[in-house]
């Protein structure tokens, strides 16, 4: 069987077929809204675990924007539209929000990018239903985090979830061959943009090579 880090170009492929990748060009600065404080620790240490994967950090602001990477938790879509300025961040925020509450959708996740295609800006809206509740914050950290580290298609983990649970202790973790991925992704050789499926296989010699190394260490 194939594997992900052999095939990356599916992560990054539209229903409609057009390849898009974007990494992130800035340091990320996240800002959680809607939760605890306990909660928010909790929640951060997942973020920063996971944005480790691509050999990032975070960082306390980001000069441009202040916050880049903002969690937004309610209970119902109508409190996300009582949020001041969101409307601002998000293009046609009511009708997307109307939409939302017809597919009984959980989550939502908009990116904003600079002048070479990269990722600067992330906002993440979270519907808490009782499925997600039900979810340990390690494990929505995560989980959330890396499908925000790059521009993965809608279709992406419709077959295959990139998230494990290591069943001794219940940690989530991202499966090794998603995070070769993703920590090829970030090679500096390579643009932090494309539209050019090509850019896949230089992508997939990266993580491949990775894979092969961990492989070797063990």
């Amino acid at each position: 069987m194939t594997s992900i880090a052999e095939n990356p170009a599916v992560l990054f492929t539209a229903p409609d077929q057009r390849y898009h990748f974007a990494r992130w060009g800035r340091p990320l600065a996240p800002v959680v809204f809607g939760v605890g404080d306990e909660s928010l620790l909790h929640l951060k240490d997942a973020i920063l675990m996971t944005v480790g994967i691509s050999g990032g950090t975070l960082a306390e602001t980001d000069p441009e924007l202040g916050a880049n990477f903002m969690w937004f938790f309610c209970r119902n879509w109508d409190e996300a539209l009582a949020v001041p300025d969101l409307d601002k961040l998000i293009p046609n925020f009511e009708n997307l929000i109307t939409g939302l509450k017809e597919q009984n959708a959980t989550r939502y996740r908009s990116f904003g990018f600079d002048k070479d295609g990269a990722i600067q800006l992330c906002v993440l809206l979270i519907r808490v239903d009782a499925a997600t509740e039900k979810l340990s914050l390690q494990t929505l950290g995560t989980s959330e985090t890396f499908q925000s580290l790059l521009t993965f298609g809608e279709n992406a983990f419709d077959v295959h979830s990139p998230i494990a649970t290591i069943k001794v202790n219940n940690l989530c973790i991202v499966k090794p061959e998603y995070a070769a991925v993703v920590r090829a992704a970030y090679d500096p050789a390579l643009p932090a943009a494309s539209n050019d499926p090509a850019h896949a296989l230089r992508v997939s010699a990266r993580a491949v090579k990775l894979l092969s190394d961990i492989e070797d260490e063990a």
